[in-house]
C-alpha cells in the first residue's frame, strides 16, 4: 500500500522490556509515599512504634527507614542501582511483614463492617509486603527497562568501549 504507515507490532520481548516502567513507577512511588508519611507524621512517632516493637535503636532505625524509603523509592522510580537499593528496601519489607503484619494473616484488606460512616477495615496482613518483594525481585532479575538510569549508564559504557 502506497502511503500506508507501517506499524511494527510489539513483540513479546519488547513488551517485557517496557513492562518494567509501570512496575518501577508504582513501586518507587509507593516507597516514597510511605517515607513521606513517616516524615510528615513525625519521625518521633515512628520511632515510638519501633520501640514498642522492640526494635533496637528506634530513633536511628526510624531515620534509616525513612531515608531508605525516600532514597530507595526515588532510585526505583528512576531505575537506578536497583540491585543495591533493593536490599535495604527488602529488609524493611521483611521486618514489617514479620513484626507487624504476620499476626493478621495474609490478606491486606479485611472488611469488618459497613457503617453509616462507611466501610470499617481491620489491620492489614502481609500480602502487600510480598507483592512489593516480588516487584523488587522482578526489577532486579528482569532489569529496569527503558528510560532508566541504569540502562542509560549501561548504554554509555557500551558506546565508550566500542
Amino acid at each position: 500500500m502506497a502511503g500506508a504507515i507501517m506499524r511494527t507490532p510489539l513483540t513479546l520481548s519488547s513488551r517485557r522490556y517496557w513492562s518494567a516502567i509501570p512496575l518501577r513507577l508504582v513501586v518507587g512511588y509507593g516507597f516514597i509515599a510511605h517515607g513521606v508519611a513517616k516524615l510528615m507524621n513525625g519521625p518521633e512517632h515512628f520511632a515510638t512504634s519501633l520501640h514498642a516493637l522492640g526494635v533496637p535503636w528506634p530513633h536511628v532505625m526510624a531515620w534509616i527507614t525513612i531515608a531508605s524509603e525516600l532514597g530507595g523509592g526515588a532510585a526505583v522510580l528512576l531505575g537506578a542501582y536497583l540491585p543495591v537499593v533493593s536490599v535495604p528496601l527488602a529488609a524493611i519489607l521483611l521486618v514489617a511483614a514479620i513484626t507487624v503484619h504476620l499476626p493478621y494473616g495474609f490478606t491486606s484488606i479485611k472488611l469488618r463492617s459497613v457503617t453509616a460512616a462507611g466501610p470499617q477495615f481491620g489491620p492489614p496482613g502481609y500480602e502487600t509486603n510480598l507483592l512489593y518483594l516480588a516487584a523488587l525481585a522482578t526489577l532486579v532479575l528482569g532489569g529496569p527497562g527503558p528510560w532508566a538510569v541504569d540502562a542509560i549508564r549501561r548504554d554509555r559504557a557500551t558506546r565508550v568501549q566500542h
